[in-house]
């Protein structure tokens, strides 16, 4: 583990090689985080599991849910040198 990746899409085009995500011990690497910028001040976690390339990241929030979209942007945290996320909008549970 700790090799990079390379993914291959079903019509056999190479993409981007990326780091593996987890080591041994099951640890969350730096590639598999994310931190959150935006949103409702009160949002409980700002570094978060980063979802696969391209993907938003949904967090469930006081009965709706916010959504985050990657920049290019990085950012230094406690946990490393991490992808930003932006906050565009929020959805809301029927209810």
């Amino acid at each position: 583990m700790g090799q990079p990746v390379d993914e291959a899409s079903t019509e056999g085009t190479a993409r981007r090689a990326r780091p593996a995500v987890g080591g041994e011990d099951g640890v969350m690497t730096d590639a598999t985080k994310a931190v959150l910028e935006g949103g409702p001040d009160d949002l409980p976690e700002r570094i978060v599991s980063a979802p696969a390339p391209g993907l938003d990241i949904k967090v469930p929030f006081l009965g709706g849910y916010e959504h985050f979209r990657a920049t290019t942007r990085e950012r230094q945290t406690s946990a490393g040198t991490l992808p930003v996320y932006e906050w565009w909008e929020r959805t809301e549970l029927p209810g």
